[in-house]
Formats: structure tokens, C-alpha cells, sequence
């Protein structure tokens, strides 16, 4: 079997991971190496789609994608026209994966900045809170702004009133971890992608099954230093006052709970409440097995169609 045939296997193959992994309830066992499986996957299916088209391109090289390629920018008249097509079909569908994600990152780029002058003029520091704003706001809200220099994290008044100080600390502790663990460049991959294929089904339910996961992995970062049901409590009552829309850009800690046992929250706060991490030989298997998956079609690239 050639190379781009792989190649369109491994596509196929991600496509349909993916579609399984949005269904699977261990994830939330391991959050933060579920994390990197779907990091892995959505690698895998991008780098296979774009040599697929690639591979049947440049295959009367024989060279692989990565040499073809090479020789199809020097000497490209000994390819069908077909087989051009291909090339510049893979080509632009790797310089749009690129594109959307620069611009999705200018964006949020720009909407944090703005969001930063903002709080400057309506936040105020407490002493009580070292490193958070409040915000003179009746509504709950509680999220943190990302960032390389200057990542914020905001509470409002309203908060401030249904939580007690060890809640409040536990959703504190949960904010950080976002900012910590940079939270926001784990979603950016995958809004990007939603902004491609904004009607896709799959898109749409992976976009949601990684933000529950970037929720329970700073849920499980917060335990490390408050009790459990502290942080549950605190994601009910946060989530029952029906917290007020946070603003782009920004990690918020819980939203409404909707009429839904399903919903987010309350799975957040079983998870929380009853504890089940995968053993840790398996959470290494996994581990490797995502960096097989991302690993594959680069090491197929290099086969000879």
C-alpha cells in the first residue's frame, strides 16, 4: 500500500476518532491526557488531508510527499493536469488551516486588549484577593483574561455575594489554572476549525467535548488545594444565579444550568463529588499513543508513493 493511500487512511481514521472520542465518558477520567489525545488527532487529520491530496499529486515522482513536493516547484510540467490540481488543492488547504488560525489569534488577540483597557477604567484590585480585579457588576461572573505578560483574572460583585471566602478561593484556584496551563491555545485549534466548517456536526461536538475537558483539568488543578466539595458547591451556586455572559476572548468557570442532567456543570460536579482517574499505567498508554497518531503521517510523507 503506498503512502498516500495511508495517508487517506489515517485521515479517515482521525475523522472517525474523533467522532467515537466526542461519545466517550473515560475521557473525563484523564482530562488533561484526553487533551492531548484529541491535540494528537486533530494533527493527525490535518497533516493526512493535506498530503493525501499531496501524495496523488506528486506520486509519478516516487519520491514521497516531502521530495515531490520539492521537485514539483522545479519541474512541474511532468505532471497531468489532474495531478496539478491536487497539488494546489492540498496547498491551499494547508495555507487556510494556517490562515484561519493567525486570524483567530488576531482576534482574540484584540478583543483581550480591548477587554484589558476596559477593566482598567471600571476594576479595582482588593487586598483580600492579590492578582484579581473586581468588577462593580450585580451579576455573577468570574473568568480569567489569558496572556503572555499581563493574564487577568476577574470576579464580580455579584460573586463576591453568593460565594464564601473557602467557594470563592476554590473558583479563584480554578481561574488560575486556565491562565497556567494557557487553556486558551488548547480551544484555538478548535474554534479555528469551527470557523471552516461552521456547519459541521463533529466540529461542533468536538469544539464542545475539549472545552468540557479544559474545564475538568482545572477543576482537577484547583483540588489540589481546596477540598472537592468546596468547588462543587461553588460551581452550583455560581451556575444557578445564572451567571452574566463573559466577554470574548476570556475562560469563564461555569455557565447556566440548563433542564439537563447532562449539562456541563452538573457532570462536572459528579466528577468532583466521585472521583474515578484512570490508573496510571494507562494514562502512559495513551500518552503514547497520541504521539503515535501525530507522528504517523509525518512518517508517511516520507514514503514512496
Amino acid at each position: 500500500m503506498t503512502g498516500t493511500a495511508l495517508l487517506a487512511l489515517v485521515a479517515a481514521g482521525s475523522a472517525f476518532g474523533a467522532h467515537r472520542l466526542t461519545r466517550a465518558r473515560w475521557t473525563w477520567r484523564t482530562p488533561r491526557t484526553a487533551i492531548l489525545l484529541w491535540q494528537a488527532l486533530g494533527l493527525a487529520w490535518g497533516l493526512a488531508s493535506i498530503g493525501t491530496l499531496l501524495g496523488f499529486g506528486v506520486a509519478p515522482y516516487g519520491q514521497g510527499v516531502f521530495v515531490g513536493v520539492a521537485h514539483f516547484f522545479t519541474d512541474p510540467h511532468a505532471l497531468s493536469p489532474i495531478r496539478i490540481a491536487s497539488v494546489a488543492a492540498g496547498l491551499t488547504f494547508m495555507l487556510m488551516l494556517i490562515a484561519v488560525l493567525l486570524v483567530a489569534i488576531a482576534g482574540v488577540v484584540r478583543a483581550r486588549r480591548r477587554h484589558r483597557a476596559l477593566l482598567a477604567l471600571v476594576a479595582h484590585g482588593d487586598p483580600e484577593m492579590p492578582g484579581t480585579l473586581v468588577l462593580d457588576h450585580p451579576a455573577a461572573a468570574a473568568y480569567c483574561v489569558p496572556g503572555v505578560r499581563s493574564p487577568k483574572v476577574v470576579v464580580s460583585a455579584g460573586t463576591l455575594e453568593i460565594l464564601g471566602p473557602y467557594e470563592l478561593a476554590a473558583v479563584l484556584d480554578h481561574e488560575r489554572a486556565h491562565v497556567r496551563e494557557r487553556h486558551d491555545l488548547v480551544l484555538l485549534p478548535f474554534t479555528s476549525l469551527r470557523r471552516i466548517f461552521p456547519q459541521a456536526r463533529i466540529v461542533g461536538r468536538t469544539l464542545d467535548a475539549v472545552e468540557l475537558l479544559v474545564e475538568m483539568a482545572a477543576d482537577d488543578r484547583a483540588r489540589r488545594h481546596r477540598p472537592d466539595k468546596e468547588l462543587a458547591t461553588a460551581l452550583l451556586r455560581f451556575a444557578a444565579a445564572r451567571p452574566a455572559p463573559t466577554p470574548a476572548g476570556t475562560l469563564a468557570v461555569t455557565g447556566a444550568i440548563p433542564a439537563d442532567e447532562t449539562s456541563p456543570t452538573l457532570v462536572r460536579v459528579r466528577r468532583l463529588l466521585s472521583p474515578a482517574p484512570l490508573p496510571r499505567p494507562l494514562r502512559g498508554a495513551m500518552l503514547a499513543a497520541a504521539t503515535f497518531v501525530a507522528v504517523l503521517p509525518l512518517i508517511l510523507y516520507a514514503i514512496p508513493a
